[in-house]
């Protein structure tokens, strides 16, 4: 069995690669909307006394010949103890015989396959011609969105908000080394562009409906879990909502609190990512309407993303076999 730690996938995929993960990501909800893909929703155990949980999350890709199984944590008060707030491991299982092929660090992989995916739906759904980004929240995971965005659009500005001025000096030193800018903003600042993603662990709203301008795409992407919410229920009524997986943003997602509060039902949910991606619904249909991607991170993401650092390292003999 191959073992990859974070540093050999790091090298087998650095950031500037995102473009390349982007195209499995998209392969992964393609084959979702055609509905050729085995993935029961995610497991969660919660940890209530020390404020966080661990999901389990796997899948099964007919195509790829492969099953793979995630295990991630979120934390929110891992950052004053100087860890990251999610970590992960994946495992990767040959289809035919059972057989594990593979253990990766699952962190950077989650990073890159949210951003990516995050890519997914700016394509799909954000105006051709946008070309401003607000980010709201400066964490781990700003840095992946940023990175896929900018893969998917012509972007020229980005302004960043968070709670700590520090977080957004740290994530503009990250960035300045792909020889990308950003600039401090305040909230209503960042959530006024054509472009906003929220990756915040907020379990209340933080963007108001005012602050958003017609024609706006939106990845809510810290909504991941039950209790979580960032925007605001009348940004969510007057906009198309766009989610990964309907059983699981249903309860963990972006709208599981305006749907248990019978702020918006079902039928305001205007359908899965991989329904557009393979054409069953249009994408964007107008220059003013304003799109949401409601993302709380499939297994299928990780599935081929895996894959793809799995037959890289194969190729370029990157890693260590162990045997079990």
């Amino acid at each position: 069995m191959l073992v990859l730690n974070q540093k050999e996938i790091k090298k087998i995929i650095p950031l500037a690669k995102m473009k390349e993960v982007i195209n499995w990501v998209e392969r992964a909800f393609s084959d979702y909307g055609k509905e050729i893909l085995q993935m029961p929703a995610k497991t969660y155990l919660y940890f209530e006394k020390y404020n966080g949980d661990l999901r389990i999350m796997p899948s099964y890709s007919p195509r790829l010949e492969m099953a793979g199984t995630k295990i991630v944590n979120v934390h929110p008060q891992n950052i004053k103890k100087g860890l990251q707030t999610v970590m992960a491991v994946i495992l990767l299982n040959d289809v035919k015989t059972g057989k594990p092929l593979a253990i990766l660090d699952g962190t950077y992989i989650t990073g890159l396959r949210t951003g990516a995916t995050s890519g997914v739906a700016t394509k799909y759904l954000a105006k051709k011609e946008a070309q401003t980004l607000g980010v709201v929240g400066a964490g781990y995971q700003s840095i992946f969105q940023i990175m896929a965005i900018s893969k998917v659009r012509k972007i020229k500005k980005i302004l960043v908000y968070d709670i700590s001025n520090k977080q957004v000096e740290k994530l503009a030193k990250i960035l300045a080394k792909e020889k990308i800018k950003i600039k401090k903003a305040d909230l209503e600042e960042a959530a006024g562009q054509e472009i906003v993603v929220t990756a915040t662990p907020a379990k209340e709203i933080i963007l108001k409906r005012k602050w958003i301008l017609p024609g706006t795409h939106i990845n809510a992407i810290g909504a991941d879990a039950k209790h979580k919410q960032e925007l605001d229920p009348q940004i969510l009524k007057t906009a198309k909502i766009v989610v990964d997986c309907w059983e699981q943003a249903s309860h963990s997602g972006e709208i599981n609190v305006p749907l248990e509060r019978g702020e918006i039902s079902e039928k305001d949910i205007y359908g899965q990512l991989g329904e557009i991606v393979v054409g069953k619904k249009p994408a964007r249909q107008n220059q003013s309407e304003i799109t949401i991607f409601d993302s709380t991170g499939l297994a299928i993401q990780d599935l081929y993303t895996s894959y793809f650092v799995y037959q890289k390292a194969l190729k370029t003999k990157i890693g260590r076999k162990i045997n079990l």
